[in-house]
């Protein structure tokens, strides 16, 4: 007897997959059955891996590249995926920068930069995604956001109110939509051993592992099996909520 997995057939555009987190959600998302639209910036970076990974998990993983704050190629490439698929079931909001700035040291161009990726190209690609959900009435939308955005941190300000406005676009997109039926949830992950953040904590966060409950760094794969929950069918009743995904972190 064969074994639905979560995602079977569900369209789904993943938005910053070239590495780390992006790359895992995709990923989890092509071994649950989802036709996977993975996003970078790079034109030709992820093509391999896009061909690898559809043939090892039988469904189709397509490049799109775009900048995300490239608006005009963040439609057209939203627009390209309807012509091919009719429906777009899932948005992940993935593409995000970071920062590690005390108050005082701010750079101002760099918090702008951030606003632009972490906030406001996320809005433009939900505005985006929700109309077309919006005709079949159905579809979720999953934002990262951060735990530093729920509970502050010394020496990240500006990265921390960029995530925390992620909290509040979330819940109230979820106010929004969920007349038409479109969930809108938010991951929130603790320290997550990427390649990007290895080195950091290696330098400045190091002694922070005890303050992890559970006692180590959170995989990918830990984000990555959350965004499936909030992408299927099992949280169908669940939108508004920000899913903490941090081992038991105390900030």
């Amino acid at each position: 007897m064969s074994i639905k997995r979560l995602l079977e057939n569900k369209v789904c555009l993943i938005t910053g997959t070239s590495r780390g987190i992006g790359r895992a959600i995709a990923e989890r998302y092509a071994e649950e059955g989802a036709i996977v639209y993975a996003n970078a910036r790079k034109t030709g970076s992820i093509d391999e891996w896009a061909k690898e990974y559809s043939l090892k998990n039988q469904t189709l993983v397509s490049p799109v590249y775009f900048d995300v704050t490239d608006y005009v190629a963040a439609k057209q490439s939203v627009m390209q995926i309807i012509k091919e698929q009719q429906r777009i079931d899932i948005l992940v909001n993935n593409a995000g920068v970071v920062t590690y700035e005390l108050l005082g040291l701010i750079n101002f161009e760099n918090l702008r930069n951030m606003l632009e990726v972490n906030v406001i190209a996320m809005i433009h690609l939900i505005q985006i995604v929700s109309r077309i959900m919006s005709r079949k009435e159905k579809g979720s939308i999953i934002n990262i956001s951060s735990i530093v955005g729920v509970e502050g941190v010394k020496g990240q300000l500006a990265y921390s109110a960029t995530k925390g406005a992620v909290i509040s676009l979330t819940k109230s997109a979820a106010k929004e939509l969920s007349s038409k039926n479109i969930r809108v949830n938010a991951v929130a992950p603790g320290m997550v051993d990427t390649e990007r953040f290895h080195d950091v904590f290696e330098k400045s966060f190091k002694e922070r592992l005890s303050d992890i409950g559970m006692g180590r760094l959170a995989k990918t794969s830990d984000i990555a099996n959350a965004c499936v929950f909030l992408g299927s069918d099992l949280s169908d009743y669940i939108s508004g909520q920000i899913l903490g995904v941090d081992g038991c972190t105390i900030l």
